[in-house]
């Protein structure tokens, strides 16, 4: 098993900060436009330094879409900010209608996804997001894994034209890939080869992955860990190749079992190559309030779970 240490901890959101400014930098076309979570979202340096291209709506998030959707129309391209149950279940409409529907080139950012976004509970904790999003003809998904990868993917979605959906979260979680990454929208990252059982993870469940990896190895299991931070596009050569080494699957996200990676993974799986697979995820179910680290104890969404459901698929085999 390959070793992944990690010198630092930082929020993904922040990542999102880091990376609107730097491409604001570089493009001018880029806006950015907010429903009042600037500091929730870490926007204020991109504010600060371009306050001409900056948009406060205020409450009003289908609104903003509706402005985003517009913005594109003059060449501009807007990044859009709040939390991630706001940016798609509130107003899934908006984006169906003024953004998806119309092929718009609107970057949709949201923070706060999953049972991560803490004490807040369930009200706010979207675990259907990633289902909602994906289903829209059209649009691109993305979960980077770390700062860096959150920061290089929200440098790299300004030179895609169409619709993106990017989901990030509020806790702290460690640093782990390359600071001078070159993110590719729709290409799996190999985090390490093996060859008993593929294990595909996504956003926070990539480190638990790498635990639940180093865990694995030592009871004699060789796991192949595949970052699948682009869940659409989905990466199906790099999916068909680890499954045909493996033979058996564990996917790894923090979302709902319905509709999240598990079932796109288990989508190319039944129409290429059958294999035994399991999830971890949600089973079907909201969460509620508590600590990031107590939820995703007690949702089963750790590294100790994705060692479980290893050895489970590898008997079924």
């Amino acid at each position: 098993m390959k070793k992944y240490t990690y010198t630092d901890k930082k929020d993904t959101r922040s990542g999102f900060g880091a990376g609107l400014l730097e491409v604001g930098r570089k493009n001018d076309n880029i806006v950015a436009l907010c429903a009042d979570l600037v500091g929730s979202l870490k926007m204020n340096d991109f504010i600060k330094e371009f306050p001409e291209r900056f948009f406060q709506v205020g409450i009003a998030e289908a609104n903003m879409m509706g402005i985003a959707a517009g913005l594109t129309i003059g060449g501009k391209i807007p990044y859009t900010g709040t939390f991630a149950n706001f940016s798609t279940g509130r107003v899934y409409d908006q984006i169906r209608q003024s953004i998806a529907y119309s092929g718009k080139n609107v970057k949709i950012c949201a923070s706060h996804a999953g049972l991560t976004l803490g004490e807040d509970g369930a009200t706010h904790q979207i675990l259907e997001d990633i289902g909602l999003m994906k289903m829209l003809p059209g649009m691109t998904v993305i979960n980077p894994c770390d700062y860096n990868q959150t920061k290089a993917a929200t440098i790299a979605i300004a030179d895609h034209k169409g619709p993106v959906y990017l989901r990030f979260g509020r806790p702290v979680v460690p640093i782990f890939t390359d600071a001078d990454q070159k993110f590719e929208i729709g290409k799996a990252w190999m985090v390490n080869e093996g060859s008993d059982v593929s294990i595909f993870a996504t956003g926070h469940l990539v480190w638990e992955a790498i635990q639940a990896g180093e865990q694995l190895a030592e009871l004699g299991i060789d796991a192949e860990i595949i970052n699948i931070h682009t869940i659409k596009p989905l990466d199906e050569e790099a999916v068909l190749k680890s499954v045909a080494k493996t033979g058996c699957v564990v996917t790894a996200e923090e979302h709902n079992r319905l509709g999240g990676l598990g079932d796109s993974i288990a989508q190319v799986l039944v129409k290429n190559r059958p294999a035994p697979q399991e999830y971890v995820a949600v089973d079907d179910s909201f969460g509620e309030s508590g600590t990031p680290a107590q939820l995703m104890e007690k949702y089963g969404l750790n590294a100790a779970n994705i060692v479980a459901a290893a050895q489970r698929v590898i008997k079924r085999k």
